[in-house]
């Protein structure tokens, strides 16, 4: 087999990307406490049915 040589410049960089979700997501997780947190929410329509009652308009 013949040996081939790794391209320094492409692992460099790839190691710096890491480096830098790594650091986001640590940063992400002191501010939101631990897990999952979503940014974009689904908009809901006031027209929408629901049962619970906190949603539910007084009718007089």
């Amino acid at each position: 087999m013949k040996k081939t040589k790794r391209k320094t410049v492409n692992v460099t960089t790839m190691e710096a990307i890491k480096a830098m979700r790594r650091g986001s997501r640590e940063a992400e997780q002191e501010l939101l406490g631990p897990g999952f947190h979503s940014f974009n929410r689904i908009h809901r329509s006031k027209k929408t049915y629901t049962r619970k009652t906190k949603h539910k308009q007084e009718q007089e």
